[in-house]
């Protein structure tokens, strides 16, 4: 059964699992919201983790006819795609005279598993947006990759600095009025409504770095748009219409936002979240994240912590059910 980390959660077999998930929920909204399809098994002989899925390109036509003739013949597009599951995570190790050093709270097992954390939900994020294999085959392809030349990606320049009343900020919201009305929401989510940790049809979210972030809400406020809204974990969401607002922050080592920005350009994505739009798929009977802490009981000085998120892909169902605005101006 499709299951999402609210989900996994409670079914985890122990504290530290049950910890680290919950870290990683509360951490990153598009993580607490992501559905996993854990149906995935290894090829005959093992070695492979493998994904095979149908991809719907365009949908169907239909229009009136003249009495007397037929219809023009149409139909919808779609097409067999392939992923390959991976393993994410990390280790770090740490010295047995050395770990417990300190107050508990800053001891250098408590410093290096949050960092860890960090890392691991930013690569994974990185690579839902923009994985390719052609470039890293260890990875999964992202939601860039998939969208680069279809009718959801949109690459006419726009500028989200110059807006300085309301009216040039309604015009650009009109922009993306068009935009977004390309896109087809989720109708099933999880395909378990009501349960527990679900994700209901419908979910979906704008995705930015911080300064496309603060453009945007700029905007809002010029066009007296900004709304928002609280979630599970009590976290204030921004919202546009029914979109979430998240802004998907930096690299692991801060250097660089997520979604770059280059010569003052950026861009940013429309996710709807589901079984039938964008999710992830993951091994079938397998624990979606697994820790493992030093074992300081046994024989040897230098002892090995692991974080392992997976092995799990990306699987966008639909070009319809996401889209890329590029080339904005935001700084």
């Amino acid at each position: 059964m499709p299951i999402t980390l609210a989900q996994a959660q409670v079914n985890s077999t122990n504290d530290i699992d049950y910890g680290v998930i919950d870290d990683f929920r509360r951490n990153s909204w598009l993580f607490d919201n992501l559905v996993f399809d854990d149906t995935s098994t290894p090829a005959t002989g093992g070695g492979s983790l493998g994904y095979t899925y149908v991809r719907k390109s365009t949908g169907a036509s239909a229009a009136p006819r003249a009495f007397n003739t037929e219809f023009v013949p149409g139909k919808a597009t779609r097409a067999i795609y392939s992923v390959s599951l991976k393993p994410y995570g990390g280790s770090f190790e740490v010295d047995r005279d050395l770990a417990t050093l300190g107050p508990a709270q800053s001891n250098e097992v408590n410093f290096q598993m949050p960092e860890l954390l960090i890392a691991t939900r930013e690569r994974v994020v990185r690579d839902f947006l923009y994985g390719d294999t052609a470039v890293d085959a260890n990875g999964f392809d992202g939601l860039s990759k998939g969208l680069t030349g279809t009718s959801t990606e949109l690459t006419t320049a726009t500028n989200w600095v110059t807006p300085n009343t309301s009216l040039l900020a309604a015009a650009e919201f009109d922009k993306i009025d068009i935009w977004l009305s390309k896109l087809v929401a989720s109708r099933v989510g999880s395909a378990t409504p009501g349960m527990p940790g679900s994700v209901n049809p419908g979910t979906r979210a704008l995705l930015f770095n911080t300064v496309a972030f603060t453009q945007f809400q700029r905007l809002m406020r010029l066009a007296n748009l900004a709304t928002e809204t609280r979630d599970n974990f009590d976290r204030i969401i921004p919202t546009y219409k029914d979109w979430a607002l998240i802004d998907i922050g930096d690299r692991a080592d801060g250097t660089n936002p997520i979604i770059p920005i280059t010569s003052n350009v950026s861009e940013i994505f429309a996710v709807n979240l589901g079984l039938d739009a964008a999710h992830m798929a993951s091994v079938a009977g397998a624990p979606l994240i697994r820790t493992w802490l030093p074992d300081f009981s046994t024989a040897g000085a230098v002892k090995l912590a692991e974080v392992e998120l997976g092995p799990a892909a990306f699987v966008l169902r639909s070009t319809r059910c996401c889209g890329v605005y590029r080339s904005i101006t935001v700084q």
